[in-house]
C-alpha cells in the first residue's frame, strides 16, 4: 500500500487578511476507490486478517457509507470475499454506493434498524457466524485499535502546523493522529454528528489502550454539523461547489464540506491568531456526493 500524497497551499484573500495560512493534504487522492481515512483504517486489519488465514471480511454500514464502499474495494483488490451488514430495509434500484459494493463482490444482508443496534453483541455475532461462516469483522466505520494503529501515519506531515484539522466520524482518525501527533501542536476534530462533544470520552479510550496516553491538545468543533449525520442546508451546498471551481478540490456533504466551511467561518471570526500556520486533512469520502446527486439532484461536482 502507497501512501504518498500532496500537500498543497491555498491562497485567498480573506486567508491573507487574517494572516493565516492553509494547507490542504489531499488523503482522498492516496487511492482511488480505497480513499482517504479508509484506506490506513483498512491496512493494518487487512495484513491482520491475511495473517490469521481468513478468506471473509464482514462489516457493518449505512447505505451511503463510505466504510462500505471501501471495504468492498478493498476486498475486490487484495482478494477477500466481503459481506456488508446494511442498516434499513432493502430499496430497489440500490443507490451509487450499494450498487459499487455489489459490483466488487459485496454480498450485501440488510437488517432492520432495531437488529442493527445489536451489532456490538455477541449473540449477534455468533448469528452472523453461523449464516456467514468464518469471517473477520470489522466493525462499524472500520474504527478498532488497527485501525488506529494506521492512522498515526497521517500526522506524518504535520510538524510545521500550529494547528491541524480533521473530520470526525467515529473517532478513529483522530484518535490515530493524535497518537501520531504525540501531544504536538493543536489538534482539532469537527464531528459530523450532532451533539459531538460525547466522542471524546471514545477518543480518549482509544488513544489510552493504544498507545497509554490521554491528550491535552485536541479540541472538538461541534457547531457546524449543519443539523445533524448527511444533513445539509443550501449554503452549505453553494460553499462546496464554490470551493471545487476556486481551488479545484471536490469536498462532499458529510464530512469534508462542513469541516473547511467551518475552516473559513473561524477564520472569519478571528479564531486562528495573526501568523497561524493550519493544516486541513481532505480524508477523502467523495463518492457519498454521488448519492446526493441521486437523492436530491444536487451537482456539486465529485
Amino acid at each position: 500500500m502507497s501512501e504518498a500524497v500532496s500537500v498543497v497551499p491555498i491562497h485567498d484573500p480573506l486567508l491573507a487578511a487574517a494572516g493565516v495560512s492553509l494547507h490542504i493534504q489531499r488523503e482522498d487522492l492516496v487511492h482511488p476507490t480505497v480513499s482517504g481515512n479508509k484506506w490506513y483504517k483498512l491496512k493494518y486489519n487487512l495484513q491482520q486478517a491475511r495473517a490469521d488465514d481468513h478468506h471473509k471480511l464482514l462489516t457493518f454500514g449505512g447505505a451511503y457509507s463510505n466504510h462500505i464502499y471501501a471495504t468492498a474495494a478493498a476486498g475486490q483488490a487484495f482478494g477477500f470475499h466481503t459481506i456488508g451488514i446494511i442498516r434499513g430495509e432493502e430499496t430497489q434500484p440500490l443507490n451509487y454506493t450499494l450498487r459499487f459494493a455489489q459490483e466488487n463482490g459485496m454480498q450485501l444482508h440488510f437488517v432492520s434498524r432495531q437488529a442493527y443496534r445489536e451489532k456490538d453483541d455477541p449473540g449477534f455475532t455468533a448469528k452472523l457466524q453461523k449464516q456467514f461462516g468464518r469471517f473477520y469483522l470489522l466493525p462499524e466505520g472500520g474504527t478498532n485499535l488497527l485501525a488506529v494503529k494506521g492512522c498515526t501515519a497521517i500526522a506524518r506531515h504535520t510538524a510545521d502546523f500550529d494547528y491541524v484539522c480533521v473530520c470526525v466520524g467515529t473517532g478513529g482518525t483522530l484518535a490515530g493522529m493524535a497518537a501520531g501527533m504525540d501531544g504536538r501542536g493543536i489538534l482539532l476534530g469537527f464531528p459530523a454528528l450532532k451533539n459531538g462533544q460525547f466522542l471524546m470520552e471514545e477518543i480518549n479510550k482509544l488513544t489510552q489502550h493504544f498507545c497509554g496516553k490521554v491528550y491535552n491538545n485536541i479540541e472538538l468543533i461541534c457547531d457546524y454539523h449543519f443539523g445533524g449525520y448527511a444533513k445539509f442546508k443550501p449554503e452549505l451546498i453553494s460553499f462546496i461547489n464554490h470551493f471545487a471551481a476556486t481551488y479545484r478540490v471536490p469536498l462532499e456533504p458529510v464530512y469534508t464540506g462542513k469541516m473547511f466551511f467551518a475552516l473559513f467561518d473561524l477564520v472569519r471570526q478571528g479564531f486562528f491568531p495573526k501568523g497561524s500556520r493550519v493544516l486541513a486533512i481532505h480524508s477523502g469520502g467523495l463518492q457519498g456526493m454521488h448519492g446526493y446527486n441521486e437523492r436530491f439532484g444536487i451537482t456539486a461536482p465529485v
